[in-house]
């Protein structure tokens, strides 16, 4: 009697990782994981090119990730993930240029970058991984870091105010604004999907657990505990006025798609005024490129 041998199903998930490096730094119970999986099955659901896509991320927990996919990525200096991935769009308009990076190292040294890449309305997809402490330095006080909390550097509490990051990059000018926790693994996924189909500066805040720092010091269990507070405290509220929006340390948590708007990106800025400026001396490289016979970009709609 022969006996069959199934093989088990192969991980969808797994041709996107660089499975050389593993085990991967996070801690039992953190959400970056989580968040991981949700993209790269974002990739699979939005059907993306990956030849035409680039992950840059700068310095932190979540900064790890463009080490760990198996994309071209760039693993840039603290707070300079923004910029690097500009100078990366306007360089190759053709590219899909993901910022993926942690909520300290975009709205802290980051910040400045953040809300004038939003201002611009740069081409720029940006999830942030908001944990709510800066994990890999020790548990420092983060700008999104609500009041009340135990951290090193606030040992009896924090008492400022802190970041509502919807709010601050739809002032700032983002088109797109949203916020899930990895909790809510479906709608990340379909949030991320849908910002691939978004010309402009589009921003995901993903709240995160940090059980080793964060949840530990404020006596607030691991992190299957912090699931349950997210799934107990969360409400969907898709347009929702991002000034209320703001978290606090065991409060209700606004989830959904805030804003989805439209207005012209950097680039199309760029070369309007330089047709404008120069006339028939200003050649558009990427329309140059369609002139020859390079389709990606005409079907973009990078040349019009």
């Amino acid at each position: 009697m022969s006996v069959t041998t199934i093989a088990p199903p192969a991980n969808p998930v797994e041709r996107f990782l660089r499975t050389d490096r593993m085990p991967h730094i996070w801690c039992p119970g953190c959400g970056i994981g989580t968040t991981v999986n949700c993209f790269t099955r974002a990739l699979i659901d939005a059907k993306i090119d990956l030849d035409h896509l680039a992950i840059v991320s700068g310095i932190g927990c979540s900064g790890r990730v463009a080490g760990y996919v198996r994309l071209d990525s760039f693993h840039t200096t603290h707070g300079r993930a923004i910029p690097f991935a500009t100078g990366l769009k306007l360089a190759n308009p053709k590219l899909q240029v993901v910022v993926y990076s942690g909520d300290g190292d975009l709205a802290a040294i980051g910040g400045n970058h953040l809300i004038h890449a939003a201002r611009r309305n740069v081409d720029l997809k940006v999830i942030c991984v908001n944990n709510l402490i800066y994990a890999m330095t020790g548990g420092q006080t983060a700008p999104t870091t609500p009041g009340q909390v135990v951290t090193s550097t606030n040992p009896y509490g924090t008492f400022d105010t802190s970041f509502n990051l919807p709010h601050l990059v739809e002032a700032a000018g983002a088109v797109y604004v949203a916020r899930w926790t990895t909790y809510h693994v479906r709608q990340l996924s379909r949030a991320i999907a849908e910002i691939f189909q978004k010309p402009g500066f589009s921003f995901i805040e993903i709240i995160s657990p940090c059980p080793t720092l964060y949840q530990r010091r404020n006596k607030m269990g691991d992190g299957l505990d912090t699931m349950k507070y997210y799934k107990e405290k969360s409400k969907v509220k898709n347009g929702a006025p991002t000034s209320e929006v703001g978290l606090d340390k065991q409060g209700e948590i606004i989830v959904g798609k805030f804003v989805d708007r439209a207005r012209p990106d950097y680039r199309e800025l760029m070369v309007n005024q330089m047709h404008e400026s120069l006339g028939s001396r200003f050649i558009d490289p990427v329309a140059a490129e369609c002139e020859e016979g390079e389709p990606q970009g005409c079907e973009e709609g990078l040349c019009s």
